[in-house]
């Protein structure tokens, strides 16, 4: 019979009759080895810490659980590592040959026969903080052979590009508008770059997250502003302000902490010092209701409900008791509200919904039996619309309440995939001036390349992790775009699909060639004639549309006010300077004019600050190249906000037009 647990190696026999008093090893006391040379009443002479490995004989499957015997390194009972002359191990080694760490006893598992843990850790984060239901999903691992990037020259690239290394205290700890953009724009573009290096090497969903390495790697720079905590409005914030990602309200200083709902700060008032709420994100965590955008009624944190059926009320404490001070000081104390991103399912949209005051709190027992602190929260009035705005949309959309002002549904006629309504609720004109609408550029004849381009025969859509696809090769080995149409880095010169590929037209590689991809809206200025802006926030880096029109020779009509001529002069914005040369801008010979005909880019406005920035692209088929000028957000743009970019400067022309973009960046003029 093979020997078991239960055997004994020697032949003799166990008396099983005996009762053995066994302790859970959770109930058993620590002993750790006196101090050498240590003497006392009770203890005159140090006793000597032994350690005595387990040996076997070990069933047939298991080996013993390192570091109490390593595979290498075997020790067996009679055999002793290097002693003094007293026969007492070592100091620090306590019996072993090497000194070993202490490890947790969870973090060991049963060992299989090849030495791996049979354990597997499943981790669930559903990254609001709150714990679910349901059975936890195990970590991916990542692909074996895989080298991590150093990231870090690239993040320290961008922070010299974008004049952050030398950032004084004074700018971290108050900062202005400029600074938050620097360092939101920093934060993106590497957030975006990293993504686009780790997916083809990871896949689409590793799990891994850039937003979190990002914000870590920035944090740990001192890269970030408004780290003064205070009560009211954040330099630099304004009201409608959005933002995609929770990190970034960290980094700006809006919301501090990264997992709570509540921010608060410690303010001596009285002889002892009270917890006030500074600031609040109500974004769907709890059973919030969010009222009709001027009331907001906040549940507090805390008080949850165990898989064993125990629940727990939530207590007046830390960020509830700083919510409860803040109702009798009548404080201001910002909300930011979290919205469902409709073009990413699992992710969400944070609005700066501005300053509320707390009216009033009660405590209620929800239906899950549990005791919780609700706070009602009311606008403080005179600020610009935020949260409202996104409930007039949506409103819109569902036909509920009619858009004011409607010229016309739809300018495009259908030619777009996406409506885009003509509003004027400024003054009585009835529309601009005539038109015929395209939504492509019109080419006479196309450039000529030097050498022949082979199409891809990717029929399902290029993929990142396809190192054969001739179009991934000529744009530098990385897809220039990530599934939600982001544009992962800004380059001279951007390489799609053309007709002689083979992928289909919803190809992530043909992102600017299906149109719009939000619903837009050409609208009526005060003082700027037409303009156009999106009922739909927009990403920083997304696809927004292609300027189309028919090209033109060089030398064009200089009284063309619709003209777009990639022959000027633009000065490398700041904003999107990459941390290479690839960003900037060279001059082209490619000039189209929309004046008779052509789609919505000819509706955008001049901007000193603009929130739109436009890339070269070419596609190419055979000995024939179509270059395009495509339009990308530079940041994140809220809805109903206009979009604009800057016209650039020509040398050749030196009527000089009056700026009135109104930015803190005005230069006062345009070309």
């Amino acid at each position: 019979m093979e020997q078991g647990f239960g055997s004994d190696p020697s032949g003799s026999t166990i008396d099983k009759t005996r009762v053995l008093d066994v302790k859970p090893l959770r109930c058993l006391s620590p002993v750790f080895p006196s101090a050498s040379e240590m003497s006392s009443i009770t203890t005159p002479q140090p006793s000597p810490f032994l350690c005595i490995t387990p040996t076997g004989p070990f069933p047939s499957g298991v080996t013993p659980i390192f570091p109490f015997l390593s595979p290498d390194e075997p020790v067996r009972m009679g055999e002793s590592s290097q002693q003094t002359p007293n026969q007492v191990p070592n100091q620090g080694t306590f019996g072993f040959g090497q000194p070993i760490s202490p490890i947790p006893v969870n973090s060991f598992g049963n060992q299989t026969a090849n030495g791996s843990s049979g354990h597997v850790n499943n981790v669930g984060d559903s990254g609001s903080g709150k714990k679910k239901g349901g059975p936890k999903k195990p970590r991916k691992v990542p692909p074996e052979n895989v080298v991590e990037v150093d990231v870090e020259p690239l993040l320290n690239q961008l922070l010299m590009s974008f004049k952050l290394v030398d950032l004084d205290q004074a700018k971290k700890a108050d900062g202005d508008k400029e600074v938050v953009r620097r360092i939101l724009l920093v934060f993106d573009l590497f957030r975006r770059r990293m993504t686009q290096i780790d997916e083809p090497r990871y896949g689409a969903g590793s799990g891994r997250r850039p937003d979190l390495k990002a914000s870590k790697m920035m944090m740990l720079k001192g890269m970030r502003t408004n780290q003064t905590k205070r009560i009211g409005n954040v330099p630099g914030i304004e009201v409608g302000d959005i933002f995609f990602f929770r990190m970034e309200l960290c980094v700006v200083g809006l919301h501090a902490p990264t997992m709570s709902g509540i921010d608060y700060m410690s303010l001596k008032l009285t002889k002892d010092e009270e917890p006030l709420a500074v600031s609040i994100v109500s974004a769907g965590g709890y059973d919030d209701d969010g009222g009709d955008g001027d009331l907001l009624i906040y549940t507090g944190q805390g008080g949850v409900q165990r898989k064993d059926g125990q629940m727990f009320d939530q207590k007046l404490e830390k960020g509830n008791l700083a919510l409860e001070k803040s109702v009798h000081r009548a404080n201001d104390v910002r909300v930011i509200r979290g919205v469902k991103d409709v073009a990413n399912p699992t992710g969400k949209i944070y609005i700066f919904d501005g300053l509320y005051k707390i009216q009033g709190s009660w405590e209620e027992k929800i239906k899950t039996g549990c005791n919780v602190f609700k706070y009602k929260l009311l606008r403080v009035p005179g600020q610009p619309e935020a949260f409202k705005v996104w409930k007039s949309i949506q409103q819109w959309r569902d036909g509920v309440v009619s858009r004011v002002g409607v010229i016309l549904p739809d300018l495009t006629s259908g030619a777009e995939s996406q409506a885009v309504c003509l509003v004027n609720d400024v003054d009585d004109e009835k529309g601009p001036a005539y038109f015929t609408y395209i939504p492509s550029l019109k080419y006479s004849k196309p450039f000529l390349t030097p050498r022949p381009s082979l199409g891809c025969q990717c029929i399902g859509g290029c993929q990142p992790d396809d190192t054969n696809c001739p179009c991934i090769q000529r744009n530098q080995g990385l897809l220039p775009y990530n599934s939600l149409g982001v544009l992962m880095t800004y380059k001279n010169l951007i390489h799609e699909c053309g007709s002689a590929c083979s992928c289909p037209a919803n190809c992530r590689n043909r992102m600017s060639q299906g149109g719009p991809k939000v619903r837009m809206e050409v609208f009526k200025t005060k003082n700027k004639g037409w303009g156009l802006r999106s009922w739909d926030p927009i990403r920083g880096g997304c696809f927004i549309c292609e300027y189309a029109g028919e090209v033109r020779d060089i030398g064009y009509d200089r009284d063309d006010n619709y003209i777009f001529d990639a022959t000027r002069i633009y000065e490398p914005l700041e904003a999107v300077h990459d941390y290479n040369d690839e960003s900037r801008k060279v001059p082209f010979p490619l000039v189209i004019s929309s004046k008779n005909g052509g789609n919505i880019a000819r509706f955008m406005n001049h901007s000193c600050s603009p929130n739109v920035y436009w890339q070269l692209v070419v596609r190419e088929s055979n000995n024939e190249a179509y270059y395009h000028i495509a339009f990308f957000a530079i940041r994140h743009i809220p809805p109903l906000q206009e979009l604009t970019f800057d016209y650039g400067m020509d040398k050749a022309d030196h009527r000089r037009k009056k700026c009135l973009c109104g930015s803190f960046k005005c230069r006062g003029y345009f070309y």
